[in-house]
């Protein structure tokens, strides 16, 4: 472990301990959090954040299930994302970062805390948020206080077959066999974790061979399907974000009228183009494993 990043956490811990005690429920900044929580159990759920008021919708429905799985357990928001928390603070809705939201929860002596990585692969920011957590446990020291990172979506072959067929639930009922599905993803520079969207592309691929993963700044990219869409002879394309929620990337890389956005990229192609606005954190199948994979971490700090 780093001195420095060491260093760093104990100081965000001392500044927080200054700060007003405000955080987000259920994607909306500044509701007031529980003074005396129920147990002194929390969960901190970790996303990338969206600054689309009509996104955070995925947001709702992701607190909503998790305080029904754990009910009394305190549930707070933390955004890693530095340019979304700033748009937002604009706005007037301040949020956390994760190592601030966690260092609140040190201050007010949350004994157990699940931090629940929302993200979609373990790539750079799952990668980030598990030193932070790893620095918060040695500055514990032998307190008795606990903490533990849940993992992200897709982690394992389960877990991939279990998203594919819950996102596949969610294609219009209108699509016709020969019509294709195109899933965005996000796509990492971390290129172990990258993988995971060629892995869910094989998995998809077994499922329905006219469905398939490409990603905005990883592999596969959207130009790598369109040899095989034109030979298959693809008139129609549905577009569906692979992502928790349908942010900027969904409405403007895959949706936008912009030249260089999948929508327009495919209609140059002469390939007719739906666009699906409906997070992955809209899909109750697909939430239900990042639920499991938080009741999994939790159980082992039981």
């Amino acid at each position: 472990m780093a001195i420095k990043r060491l260093v760093w956490i104990g100081f965000i811990v001392a500044w927080a301990a200054l700060l007003p005690a405000w955080t987000v429920s259920g994607g909306t900044p500044n509701s007031e959090h529980s003074k005396t929580p129920a147990t002194n159990d929390a969960i901190l759920l970790v996303a990338f954040g969206t600054s689309v008021p009509e996104a955070t919708k995925a947001f709702d429905a992701i607190e909503a299930r998790v305080r029904e799985a754990f009910p009394g357990v305190e549930v707070r928001w933390a955004y890693t994302s530095k340019i979304v928390r700033d748009k937002l603070r604009k706005q007037g809705k301040a949020l956390d970062d994760p190592a601030v939201a966690l260092a609140r929860m040190f201050d007010e002596r949350f004994t157990r805390i699940v931090v629940a990585s929302l993200h979609t692969i373990p790539g750079e920011e799952f990668h980030d948020l598990y030193r932070d957590v790893k620095a918060f446990k040695a500055m514990s020291g032998s307190d008795g206080r606990r903490f533990v990172v849940s993992w992200p979506l897709l982690t394992s072959r389960e877990k991939m077959e279990t998203v594919a067929r819950g996102v596949l639930k969610h294609v219009p009922k209108g699509r016709k066999p020969d019509e294709a599905v195109i899933l965005m993803g996000h796509g990492s520079e971390h290129h172990p974790a990258d993988a995971a969207y060629a892995a869910m592309n094989y998995w998809l691929q077994g499922i329905d061979p006219n469905v398939f993963v490409a990603t905005v700044a990883g592999q596969p990219k959207l130009k790598d399907l369109v040899p095989g869409l034109k030979k298959k002879g693809i008139k129609k394309a549905y577009l569906m974000p692979l992502m928790l929620v349908a942010g900027d990337h969904v409405r403007n890389d895959m949706c936008g009228d912009e030249k260089k956005s999948w929508k327009s990229v495919l209609e140059a192609e002469g390939i007719l183009v739906q666009c699906e606005l409906k997070g992955t954190g809209e899909m109750p199948e697909v939430v239900d494993v990042w639920v499991d994979n938080i009741r999994s971490a939790y159980d082992g700090l039981r």
